[in-house]
């Protein structure tokens, strides 16, 4: 995504959560394409800690960009638990919760005042939010959450014309859950033949579309849910 979007000539400002050395790299790949980019640490489980993340990214701001506010938030953390609803943990469940739904809340919340007006807010849904998947009720659940905290946040912020979109992708070949879909040849074909498009997304798939979602070109949909999952369950 920060790759896509720092190619449309959009400074960057991400988060890591323990991997420096892929912020680093990503920091240079963008700046070696003529780019700017700050990666700070942020863990989102600790909702504590937004206050002071926020006045961090302020300070970034001012300093690398010489702004004190910006255009496009995406709250894109995430984390994986596979369990039956009826056997999922209490503390799987507060996992979930912390960093599916709680940290796009009280992030947007923590960081919304420096949004220009006009900007973009994007969440990260999931297509196993409607299509049913062995193992992923609960964290199904949260997603669910996150698409009527989308339409909310676009109503109330409306009347500062902050257009707020959710995307659904489908299986993605990334580490996410460790890395199944991209490394377990069975998983990924299994996952190809149940898509339109005949394969298993990638990355660049999903970064081109943010990209465009949080383009000017988007700017009359709010409140809606976009599926990028290649027609995965069709």
């Amino acid at each position: 995504m920060a790759l896509h979007v720092a190619k449309r000539g959009v400074r960057i400002i991400g988060t890591f959560n323990s991997h420096r050395d892929e912020a680093d790299t990503t920091v240079a790949e963008i700046e070696a394409h003529g780019g700017a980019a700050a990666l700070l640490p942020l863990d989102v489980a600790k909702s504590g800690d937004f206050p002071e993340f926020a006045t961090t990214v302020l300070q970034t701001l001012q300093t690398r960009f010489d702004r004190s506010d910006f255009d496009y938030l995406v709250n894109n953390a995430g984390n994986s638990a596979y369990a039956p609803v009826t056997k999922t943990t209490e503390d799987q469940f507060d996992q979930l919760v912390r960093v599916q739904f709680k940290a796009p809340l009280f992030l947007t919340q923590a960081l919304s005042p420096m949004i220009v007006d006009g900007g973009r807010i994007l969440n990260v849904s999931s297509g196993a939010a409607h299509k049913v998947s062995a193992g992923l009720g609960v964290y199904a659940a949260m997603k669910g959450a996150v698409e009527v905290l989308t339409l909310y946040l676009a109503k109330e912020l409306g009347e500062r014309r902050i257009c707020v979109n959710s995307i659904a992708p489908g299986a993605i070949a990334t580490d996410f859950a460790g890395g199944g879909v991209r490394d377990n040849p069975d998983i990924n074909k299994a996952v190809a033949g149940m898509t339109a498009l005949g394969r298993v997304g990638l990355p660049d798939d999903i970064g081109g579309a943010v990209a465009a979602i949080l383009s000017d070109d988007f700017g009359w949909a709010t409140g809606a849910r976009i599926d990028l999952s290649g027609g995965q369950g069709l």
